[in-house]
C-alpha cells in the first residue's frame, strides 16, 4: 500500500522551509559581516588607507549562521509551537525543576567558599569581586526596572555619586568608610529624589530618554567641576577600608599581626570580597523584604499598568520616587565600594556603556528576578573574561547571545512577573454584602 500524496507532501514541505530560513539567514549574514569581519581598514603608516581581506574567516561565520539556523528550526520542532504541550520528557522536566529549586543555595554556598577555594588565585578573586559589584548593580536596577517598570538608562550617575562621595569625605575629611558608606547612599538616594520629580508624568520611551540625559549631566559636572571632582584627573589617594578600625596592613597595629598570623597582600583581597559579597547579600535581602511589603506591590502595580494603579487610589508619585531612591541608595553604597576597592575614581569609570552593561544584565537576567540578574551578571562579566583572547570576535560572540536570548526567552533567563501576594483559593461572600448599595 503506498502512502497518500498529502502525507509524503509535509515533510518536504517542511525541509525546504527549513532550509530557506537558513539560506536567507545566511545571505543576511553574509551582507553584515562583509564589512565587519571580510574586509578590515586601517591607517597605515603613511596616512593613507590600508586594506586586507579575511574571506576565509567570512566564509565560517556564515557557515556557522547556515548551520545554528537549521539546529534552532529543528530544536522549535522538536519543543513543539507556543501554547501547547512541549515535547520535553517528563524526567527532563523534574530534573529542570529540582536545578532551579537548589540552584540559588548552592550558588552561595560555592560565593562563600570561593576565597577558601581560590586563595592563591589573585586573578579569580579579583573577576570575582567585580561579577559581584556588577550583581549589586544589577539588583539595585532591578528595583527601578524589574519592580516598578521604569526604564533608567542613567543609572550610571548613582554609581557616581556614591563613589564621589566617598572619595572626597574620605580624602578631605579623613573619615573611615564605615561613617562614609551610609552617607553616599543617603546622597545617592537624595540625587535618586531630584531625578524623580523631573519625570513623574513621563513613561516608557520619553523617561529613557531623560534618565539618559541625567546620567550624562552628572558625568559631564564630574568633568567639569575640577575645584570639587579634580575634573578629568579624578580623585586619588582614597583610604582603603579597614576591619572596624584595624588597618588590613604590614604593620605592628594591623589585622595580621594582632591575629598573629603571617602578613599577606591577599587579606586585603579576601576581605573586599566578603565585603561586597554582604552588601549584595543586604541589597537582596532589602529588596525582597520590600516586595512583600506595600509599597513592593505599589511597585509591581505601577509596573504592569499605571493607568489602574491610580484608579485603585495608589499615589504614584510616592510609588516612583521611592523607586528610584530605593535603587539609587544600592548604586551609591556600590559606588562607594568602587571608590575604596580601586583608591583612584575618574569619569572615566562612569560612561554609558556602564549604564547599558547593567541594564542588559537585568533584562536578560528576567526583570524582577533576584537569581536571573546574579545568571546574568556572571555570564556578562565572565564571559567577557573567557573570550578576551577573541579580541574582534568578542562583541560578536555576545552580541549574537544576546538575540538568541531575547528570541527564546524575552523575559529572560529567569523571568518573574507573577505578583508577590495573591488569594491561593477563592473566599466565598455572604450575598448580604453585593447586594445594590452595600458593594
Amino acid at each position: 500500500m503506498t502512502a497518500p500524496p498529502t502525507m509524503t507532501a509535509k515533510p518536504a514541505t517542511g525541509i525546504s522551509s527549513l532550509l530557506k530560513t537558513a539560506f536567507i539567514n545566511a545571505l543576511v549574514a553574509l551582507v553584515l559581516f562583509s564589512l565587519m569581519v571580510g574586509i578590515r581598514t586601517e591607517a597605515g603608516p603613511d596616512g593613507q588607507l590600508t586594506y586586507w581581506t579575511r574571506f576565509g574567516e567570512l566564509a565560517s561565520l556564515v557557515a556557522i549562521v547556515f548551520g545554528g539556523s537549521i539546529v534552532i528550526e529543528l530544536l522549535r520542532l522538536w519543543m513543539g509551537p507556543a501554547g501547547t504541550e512541549k515535547l520535553v520528557p517528563p524526567a527532563v522536566q523534574s530534573g529542570l525543576s529540582f536545578v532551579g529549586r537548589y540552584l540559588a543555595p548552592a550558588l552561595l554556598i560555592f560565593t562563600l567558599l570561593v576565597p577558601v577555594i581560590f586563595y592563591n588565585q589573585r586573578y579569580i578573586l579579583d573577576l570575582a569581586i567585580l561579577v559581584l559589584t556588577y550583581v549589586m548593580l544589577g539588583w539595585g536596577l532591578n528595583v527601578v526596572v524589574g519592580l516598578a517598570g521604569l526604564l533608567d538608562l542613567g543609572y550610571v550617575a548613582f554609581y557616581a555619586v556614591g563613589a564621589y562621595s566617598y572619595g572626597l569625605l574620605a580624602t578631605n575629611f579623613g573619615w573611615s568608610f564605615w561613617i562614609c558608606l551610609p552617607l553616599a547612599g543617603i546622597l545617592a538616594a537624595f540625587w535618586g529624589v531630584l531625578l524623580g520629580f523631573p519625570v513623574l508624568r513621563l513613561r516608557g520611551d520619553y523617561l529613557a530618554i531623560v534618565t539618559l540625559a541625567f546620567g550624562e549631566i552628572i558625568r559631564l559636572v564630574i568633568i567639569n567641576w575640577q575645584s570639587l571632582t579634580g575634573g578629568p584627573n579624578g580623585v586619588s589617594g582614597i583610604p582603603r577600608p579597614t576591619f572596624f578600625g584595624i588597618p588590613l596592613d604590614n604593620s605592628d597595629d594591623g589585622l595580621a599581626a594582632k591575629l598573629g598570623i603571617e602578613y599577606s597582600s591577599t587579606h586585603r583581597i579576601v576581605f573586599l570580597f566578603y565585603l561586597i559579597l554582604a552588601l549584595a547579600l543586604l541589597t537582596n535581602w532589602v529588596t525582597i523584604r520590600l516586595r512583600r511589603l506595600p509599597i513592593g506591590r505599589a511597585w509591581e502595580a505601577l509596573r504592569e499598568d499605571e493607568v489602574a494603579c491610580r484608579a485603585l487610589g495608589i499615589n504614584t508619585t510616592t510609588t516612583k520616587l521611592t523607586a528610584f531612591a530605593t535603587g539609587a541608595m544600592f548604586g551609591g553604597f556600590a559606588g562607594a565600594f568602587f571608590a575604596t576597592r580601586q583608591g583612584f575614581i575618574s569619569p572615566e569609570s562612569f560612561t554609558f556603556q556602564e549604564s547599558a552593561l547593567v541594564l542588559a544584565i537585568v533584562v536578560l537576567g528576567g526583570m524582577g528576578s533576584q537569581l536571573g540578574v546574579a545568571l546574568a551578571a556572571l555570564a556578562m562579566i565572565g564571559g567577557f573574561e573567557l573570550f578576551r583572547g577573541l579580541e574582534t570576535y568578542r562583541m560578536l560572540v555576545f552580541g549574537m547571545a544576546m538575540v538568541l536570548i531575547m528570541i527564546w526567552r524575552p523575559r529572560g533567563l529567569i523571568g518573574h512577573r507573577a505578583p508577590t501576594v495573591y488569594l491561593t483559593k477563592a473566599q466565598a461572600i455572604s450575598s448580604d454584602l453585593v447586594k445594590e448599595g452595600h458593594g
